[in-house]
């Protein structure tokens, strides 16, 4: 991987350990439409990183009919309620983005969340103060993940170009779209959401096209400011 000036996150389950409690919030939204059978792994398997568009398209195929229109506001309020009490940084975040401010690399978010989530998870969590301008959301652009579109985005908010940044993900779908923008992309199977599973998820973004794969983000720090600092010297 060449030098780095700037990191693109994904939020959920690189940054905050939130895709438990998302990927529940949308099963449970489902059951209450009648699929009985819904399942947080399901959602999970399928469409981890996906904007709710595609996921909304989904869950209208496995009900038989439109879902109604406030299905996607049903499940943002009651994931967000969820937040209050139940969120939590993936840990060394601070530390992470603390060193990679300490070496005047540039961060931004690219998420496949709501502009409303991606805003109250920031702040929620306590991420909010390092990405005062620079944090995206899929609501932004024509196409989320897998498409390029979001990371063009945080490229044009970062004013840096493709060979200039790395991106951090969890799904397979956002290392496609980052390389899809001209981006490397390293993979994060540290969220709570893979355990049991690390070494499968793993293994799937490694086929997504992912360049490097980190359990720890004290990891993930040490691998880029490496880079980082090779531009410094």
């Amino acid at each position: 991987m060449p030098s780095v000036r700037g990191v693109i996150f994904d939020l959920d389950g690189c940054l905050v350990d939130s895709e438990p409690l998302s990927l529940e919030a949308i099963a449970s939204e489902m059951r209450r439409l009648g699929i009985e059978d819904a399942t947080a792994q399901e959602i999970g398997d399928k469409f981890l990183g996906v904007a709710m568009p595609v996921i909304a398209d989904y869950v209208s195929d496995r009900l038989g009919a439109p879902v109604p229109k406030d299905f996607a506001d049903r499940f943002e309020t009651q994931l967000l309620a969820t937040y209050q009490a139940d969120l939590r940084q993936i840990s060394g975040a601070p530390e992470l983005l603390d060193g990679l401010n300490a070496q005047k690399c540039a961060m931004a978010i690219a998420t496949g969340g709501s502009l409303k989530r991606m805003t109250a998870t920031l702040e929620i969590s306590g991420l909010a103060d390092w990405f005062a301008g620079t944090a995206s959301s899929a609501a932004e652009v024509a196409q989320g993940k897998p498409a390029p579109d979001l990371f063009l985005l945080a490229l044009e908010r970062l004013k840096l170009t493709p060979s200039e940044c790395v991106v951090l993900e969890d799904s397979p779908h956002g290392v496609k779209g980052a390389l899809a923008a001209g981006i490397p992309a390293i993979g994060f199977v540290g969220g709570s959401h893979l355990e049991g599973k690390r070494d499968t998820h793993a293994a799937i973004l490694r086929d997504a096209g992912a360049a490097h794969i980190f359990e720890r983000l004290e990891d993930v720090g040490r691998h880029i400011l490496t880079h980082t600092n090779e531009l410094l010297r």
